[in-house]
């Protein structure tokens, strides 16, 4: 498949985005879709309280149908597995929310095992598919066997970096922006490899979450909600998983491990010396409060994020 092709994959997961979403908008005020707002955030962060949410539907159906349209294959439905059953958690925990009009939806321990769920129907697809549970050390190029282990490493990484770009959803176009960097990076590595289905896939998320961009950039008119959140992370981690990089999505997704590190750190720190290291976590709230605008904090986050899958794609492709 050539640059080409790929063009048109980005241009129709973008198109079909851009055409719901004025569509989408009223159709979710009327029925009171509206996101809540956490008290303990941003003071100014109320200003957004009821917003419509659950837009990731958009680019499910977007990316859906794209991949379908452009690469109907064993890899493609594989792939939207990861994508739409991780966006049906998120769906519930939306639903949740509007129902009950506060920031708080399924229970971690439901929302946790759903996503288990859906590990575990991602692991058994794999596997039907003849996959060799292996991880490859970059550089060395030696396959590290897992075995049995393989199944509790894809739980700990897929609902970790699902629930990483969840974290990182905070401010007006930061995890759309962020995630569309990280697969565009994909769409390239995985084109270099001759992986085209995977390609064609990663390009479709970058095409429906530029389109998503309009909307959702500062200040949105639109948010995505975990059913958009946990999605881009799943899927993001699946197609990892299918170019055989788990590895380098430790820096091609870098901004989703330091914002999930913020929390972490946070946590500790107060719970065993009773301080905080940050303002605020995750990571991009610290900035808030310190009085950075929410436009820099985004631009800077994405220029973090681009900068690391330039440095990724560098490495990769280097002979």
């Amino acid at each position: 498949m050539d640059a080409q092709s790929l063009s048109w994959v980005l241009l129709v997961s973008f198109l079909i985005v851009l055409l719901l979403g004025p569509m989408a908008i009223p159709l979710l005020h009327r029925f009171k879709f509206g996101q809540a707002i956490r008290e303990e955030g941003p003071m100014r962060h109320q200003l957004k309280s009821g917003t419509p949410t659950m837009g990731g539907v958009l680019m499910v159906v977007s990316v859906a149908f794209t991949a379908w349209r452009f690469s109907s294959s064993p890899v493609t439905w594989i792939l939207l597995l990861a994508f739409v059953g991780f966006a049906i958690v998120g769906l519930l925990d939306d639903a949740l929310k509007v129902v009950r009009k506060k920031n708080l939806g399924l229970t971690a321990r439901q929302k946790l095992l759903g996503q288990v769920i859906v590990v575990v129907l991602f692991y058994l697809a794999l596997y039907a598919k003849g996959w060799h549970f292996e991880l490859i050390i970059p550089y060395f190029n030696v396959p590290l066997q897992l075995g049995v282990l393989y199944l509790p490493f894809l739980a700990l990484f897929m609902v970790g970096f699902a629930n990483a770009v969840n974290l990182t959803d905070g401010l007006d176009g930061l995890a759309s922006g962020t995630t569309a960097i990280a697969y565009a990076a994909y769409a390239f590595m995985a084109w270099w490899d001759s992986q085209w289905n995977v390609s064609v896939f990663a390009m479709a998320m970058v095409g429906a979450l530029l389109g998503f961009l309009v909307f959702n950039r500062h200040p949105a008119k639109l948010f995505m909600g975990d059913t958009g959140s946990l999605a881009l992370g799943g899927g993001l981690a699946a197609v990892a998983v299918l170019t055989r990089s788990e590895i380098w999505l430790a820096l091609i997704g870098g901004v989703f491990v330091i914002e999930t590190l913020s929390v972490i750190i946070q946590v500790i720190s107060f719970q065993s010396f009773g301080k905080r290291v940050f303002k605020m976590s995750p990571l991009h709230h610290h900035f808030e409060l310190v009085g950075w605008s929410e436009w820099k904090v985004v631009g800077t986050f994405w220029a973090a994020g681009l900068a690391m899958s330039i440095l990724a794609i560098y490495w990769y492709v280097r002979p």
